[in-house]
């Protein structure tokens, strides 16, 4: 069974407002990514402490038991709620997903206890696909005081999907492409129009 936890559990300090519900193109973010994941796995929840503001969209959200705690504080709660064997981790900034890039990382489950993609370098945590057997790891990382995500990932059997695996189904690379700041929207903007209009921004 595969869950799916959307994190929009962050601060949102760059933005200056909840990055969840920041519109474009006339949807909130976390709509886009929930549209891109549509029908992908057996339950879906959403893990943020903003629960009255996303309550509309009628998916279960799972706060985080300290609010503020940090992202690997946030995969737990994740973890620990969901009823998957294995979940699938994206973070409500990233509109881009690629559906065809999470279908071959979801074949790919049973091989590791984390299916993660490599991206300019380094690992691309909130776009990865973990084992509920990670769980221990995870607590035992929280206890010793670490915050990182990736503070574990060298207990487990970690299965990477290097970048040139990814250009085969998302050549842009644009499934890593989070919205952050005003600019980083700006951008998304352009790159929504350019896809009906059939301009390049990305190669200018």
């Amino acid at each position: 069974m595969l869950s799916i936890s959307i994190q929009a559990g962050g601060q949102s300090r760059r933005m200056g407002t909840d990055k969840a519900l920041v519109q474009l193109g006339g949807l909130p973010l976390i709509e886009h990514v929930l549209k891109r994941v549509e029908g992908l796995g057996d339950e879906i929840l959403i893990t943020s402490n903003h629960t009255e503001s996303l309550s509309y969209l009628g998916i279960p959200i799972v706060p985080d038991p300290i609010p503020g705690a940090g992202a690997l504080a946030g995969l737990e709660t994740a973890l620990h709620a969901a009823q998957g064997d294995y979940v699938l981790i994206l973070a409500c900034d990233m509109p881009f997903v690629n559906r065809k890039l999470l279908c071959h990382m979801i074949e790919l489950a049973p091989s590791g206890d984390i299916i993660v993609p490599i991206h300019a370098g380094y690992f691309e945590p909130l776009h990865t696909i973990y084992s509920k057997e990670c769980l221990p790891n995870i607590q035992a990382s929280l206890k010793n005081g670490q915050t990182r995500v990736i503070s574990f990932f060298d207990e487990v059997q970690v299965q990477v999907i290097d970048e040139g695996k990814i250009a085969t189904f998302d050549p842009q690379g644009m499934s890593f492409f989070n919205i952050n700041t005003p600019e980083d929207l700006a951008f998304a903007e352009r790159y929504l129009s350019q896809q009906s209009s059939g301009e390049d921004i990305l190669n200018k």
